[in-house]
């Protein structure tokens, strides 16, 4: 099964950003196409070999919780009957009541460009992030179902000391988490998505610890198949194309020969350019 990794949606494409418009080609696409949207217990249930799934299936997950996703993703979704998983970094929902979103005929809250919403999702938060009211209504509606993102989306690896104090740290993070989704959406559930896709011994022993089962990586370079290492699952990257593309990558991603073919070939071509980068 693909697992395909989204950031923004939003009115224009950019970085981490795909257009309104091409969202909504690549939705209506995979609906059309007959794709089923798994939620995070299907895929759970196809990696342990307890459900079967029909070919086309296909999760969608979502990184962060930008107030865009309400705003755009949100609506498109639900026009077409499919659902996403949404990793929220759960100490940035504010309080207040849902703004509007695309196709309600309101005027809509601004949604700025990657850079600027990495920059004031911590000074201001609310200003780029969803509140709990939007969370609990998409998730009443089925576009969105929540899990962790941990509650901070720090990097104490790079910010530690020690590695107990690191250890420390991780395992508050990860623990306020669980308690903060558990207490604003009365449930918590075993899937963690790591915070700029790292992770090392001390993040895994902090999240196995914690009950966390399905932990979700940024490379691509991989298939998640019947069995396979729930601890280490492979997602890719949607680009601000229509629908077209995105049939030629989950076809890619999903192939049984040509796809670990693709991942090997792009695994070597990734390690020469960094290679080529060191030397300049």
């Amino acid at each position: 099964v693909a697992v395909l990794m989204y950031h923004h949606v939003a009115a224009q494409g950019g970085s981490l950003t795909v257009g309104v418009k091409q969202f909504e080609s690549q939705i209506q696409g995979l609906a059309q196409a007959g794709y089923q949207s798994l939620s995070a217990e299907q895929f759970a249930g196809f990696m342990a070999g307890t459900l079967s799934l029909p070919e086309k299936s296909v999760l969608l997950t979502f990184d962060d919780g930008y107030l865009d996703n309400w705003v755009y993703a949100h609506p498109v979704l639900e026009r077409y009957g499919m659902s996403a998983v949404l990793f929220v970094v759960s100490g940035l929902p504010g309080a207040g009541r849902a703004r509007p979103y695309m196709g309600q005929g309101l005027p809509l809250p601004d949604c700025p460009a990657h850079q600027q919403a990495r920059t004031l999702m911590f000074d201001e938060p609310d200003t780029v992030m969803v509140r709990w009211a939007e969370l609990e209504a998409m998730r009443r509606a089925g576009t969105f179902e929540v899990h962790s993102h941990t509650h901070t989306h720090r990097r104490w690896d790079l910010e530690c000391n020690s590695r107990s104090q690191k250890h420390d740290q991780i395992h508050a993070d990860l623990l306020q988490s669980r308690q903060t989704l558990q207490s604003q959406l009365g449930s918590v559930s075993s899937h963690l998505c790591w915070p700029q896709g790292y992770f090392d011994d001390d993040y895994l022993d902090a999240a196995r610890d914690l009950g966390f089962t399905h932990l979700y990586t940024t490379d691509a370079r991989g298939q998640n198949k019947v069995g396979g290492n729930t601890e280490y699952i492979y997602r890719f990257a949607v680009r601000n194309r229509p629908y077209s593309w995105l049939r030629q990558r989950l076809w890619l991603a999903t192939h049984p020969v040509l796809g670990p073919w693709y991942n090997r070939w792009k695994a070597k071509s990734d390690a020469k350019k960094q290679r080529a980068k060191a030397k300049a």
